[in-house]
């Protein structure tokens, strides 16, 4: 079971951390993108690649401390159908690597069109007698404002192959107050969706006493994870936030149960761009992340503790 894979990795590495792969041109060290430019000219294709020479590496330096990767499919979409490419041939190194990946998509609809996202992502495309895998993460995050017709898809495919969703609830971002936390019958809205997981979440419990339905909760807002958390104690929370928007291991404490697990917080900036801090150029990057992920690691773990 999905959530029962990331558990473990979390136990394994002791670290409740996952590396945002959400590389834009600008966040990678220049020697990369300069050679292949010059190997396939101001291209989409030129980008593609040094994306992808820039995602491996961050695996290869990152694999045996951090458990899981989330790339956000906006900066492989914003290079067509090569950026596409990538985020496969990402998802795929990284299982090979044996980490969990979380495919940061932030989708949904109604009908056969949630379908069609449940099915890229998690799920198989059938052609002919066959059924085909296309991104196959082990979880993707989901939009609720469409309420259950269009969040039934994804439990679908989670209760076929042993999948994981994560619902937005309350995001990291300023502005999210401005629907999330507005009155609806008493309650703020975030309230509303996460009282909602108890039907989405029938018959998904794992054997970690984790639920795959999890929940989207921002490091931003620690009083709001106490609030969710009371409500839904074995929903998974991603934590996005952590580092570049601001919040802090103490923020973030709220996420976690007792025991340790609960939670798995977000870096993306923060590990890609630590080489920016070395004065070396990138040419460290890869030391540079790694050195980032520990140093997050340890502050976080202290901090839960």
């Amino acid at each position: 079971m999905s959530v029962q894979k990331l558990v473990e990795c979390i136990r394994q590495k002791n670290n409740p951390t996952v590396a945002g792969l959400d590389a834009r041109l600008e966040y990678i060290p220049s020697f990369i993108v300069s050679q292949c430019v010059e190997r396939y000219g101001e291209t989409l294709e030129a980008a593609a690649a040094a994306m992808q020479q820039f995602n491996i590496s961050l695996i290869d330096a990152l694999h045996d401390i951090v458990p899981a990767i989330k790339p956000q499919a906006a900066y492989y979409e914003l290079l067509g159908p090569k950026g596409a490419e990538v985020l496969k041939n990402t998802i795929d190194y990284a299982h090979e690597k044996g980490m969990y990946v979380i495919a940061d998509i932030k989708r949904n609809d109604i009908g056969a069109t949630a379908s069609a996202y449940a099915e890229a992502y998690l799920g198989c495309t059938k052609v002919g007698d066959k059924e085909l895998p296309v991104y196959n993460a082990d979880s993707c995050t989901v939009n609720a404002y469409l309420g259950t017709d269009g969040i039934e898809p994804f439990l679908k495919e989670c209760r076929a192959r042993e999948k994981a969703i994560y619902i937005l609830v309350k995001t990291s971002n300023p502005s999210s107050g401005e629907f999330q936390n507005r009155d609806m019958e008493g309650k703020p809205l975030f309230v509303r969706v996460a009282e909602q997981f108890a039907k989405w979440g029938e018959g998904l419990d794992t054997p970690s006493g984790y639920n795959q339905v999890g929940a989207v909760v921002g490091a931003t807002y620690p009083e709001e994870q106490k609030i969710i958390r009371s409500i839904i104690p074995k929903a998974y929370f991603l934590v996005p936030g952590y580092g570049a928007q601001g919040a802090t291991a103490k923020d973030i404490a709220n996420a976690f149960n007792d025991d340790g697990l609960g939670a798995i917080v977000n870096s993306s900036r923060g590990i890609m761009c630590a080489w920016k801090k070395t004065g070396k150029d990138g040419v460290d990057f890869m030391e540079a992340a790694r050195a980032e992920a520990i140093r997050m690691r340890d502050d976080i773990v202290s901090a839960i503790r």
